[in-house]
């Protein structure tokens, strides 16, 4: 999935990061996602430690971390995919709201994937009300739909807005693709919480923070990744087709500093890693000052690519490279 703020890139660096700090076997660790997203750094670390504690508070990040992270025993998919693969479509909610030919006049999705989605979402809360699939397979099932409908979405990566014409990409019809997880023989948990809350009820060893950094609040930008994994009943609202989403603390200037001194000072964590760029909300200098108020502090630098959500950010910023701080904290 095209995610912004993704740490695919740097999980190389972040992974070498942990290991030189904590030491190199993390068998008896137990590690927390606090912001977890699409799960990508859980899922580096998963087959590495004791625990895994994922968390975001968006559902389609719950959905996916219950499957990424949640998921770790190996359980039967194969007919089940080829049955949801071979619906007929139906003209649902995804396609009347956000489908080509449907009565809204968006276009997030071609009339026949829209259609598609609806029909294998409908099918796979059908197969949980009646007991014909596990809470795993369930959250498996929903997970591979998300990326799915993801790969085919006729949006510039994020969904604040979508394309006019259906582009190649968002052309190809969708095929139901296994969102394959890693096997562990320990079990991990998966929360959908305000870290503000959460980060007073759980513990461990190693914290990572990866927070929103600037305005953008993932709800809206990812509403409509919500909208398919919930697939609950509301009033889309405005062009875009907006759907009522948390607002996060950390995309706002006047209440992310506070936010961020509450969770440094409440984590029952001795190692606390966080990844921040430069062109963040908080200044390099606020984030040294909270965590060097609770011990040990560290920072580790690194350049990379920009992330460019569509056209019009190309407009905005003239910096092709961007620099990640790796914040570290030792309580």
């Amino acid at each position: 999935m095209n995610y912004i703020g993704s740490k695919q890139r740097l999980s190389a660096l972040i992974f070498k990061s942990v290991r030189d700090v904590v030491g190199k076997d993390l068998s008896q660790k137990v590690f927390c996602d606090l912001f977890a997203g699409t799960g990508i750094v859980g899922r580096i670390f998963k087959p590495e430690v004791k625990k895994i504690i994922a968390n975001d508070v968006e559902y389609y990040s719950y959905v996916l971390n219950k499957n990424y992270i949640g998921n770790h025993s190996p359980f039967s998919s194969e007919e089940l995919m080829e049955e949801l693969n071979n619906l007929a479509g139906i003209k649902g909610f995804i396609f009347e709201e956000y489908s080509l030919g449907g009565k809204a006049g968006r276009t997030y999705f071609n009339s026949e994937n829209g259609q598609r989605i609806d029909a294998i979402r409908l099918q796979i809360e059908n197969w949980k009300q009646i007991s014909k699939i596990t809470e795993a397979q369930y959250y498996f099932l929903l997970a591979s739909l998300l990326e799915s409908a993801d790969s085919i979405a006729n949006t510039a990566s994020i969904y604040g807005a979508f394309l006019k014409k259906i582009k190649p990409t968002a052309a190809k019809q969708m095929n139901l693709k296994p969102a394959v997880f890693k096997e562990t023989k320990n079990s991990h948990q998966v929360y959908q919480q305000d870290s503000k809350q959460l980060i007073q009820k759980i513990e461990g060893d190693i914290l990572y923070l990866d927070p929103p950094y600037n305005s953008r609040q993932y709800g809206a930008n990812y509403h409509l990744l919500n909208t398919i994994a919930k697939y609950d009943t509301f009033a889309p609202k405005g062009k875009t087709g907006l759907r009522p989403y948390f607002k996060s603390d950390y995309c706002k200037k006047r209440k992310v500093l506070k936010t961020f001194s509450h969770l440094i000072e409440n984590a029952q964590f001795k190692h606390i890693f966080l990844s921040y760029n430069n062109e963040g909300i908080l200044s390099r200098k606020e984030i040294k000052e909270v965590m060097e108020r609770h011990g040990k502090y560290d920072i580790i630098t690194k350049k990379y690519h920009r992330f460019i959500a569509d056209n019009s950010e190309k407009r905005k910023f003239k910096a092709k490279h961007t620099t990640e701080y790796l914040h570290i904290l030792e309580k």
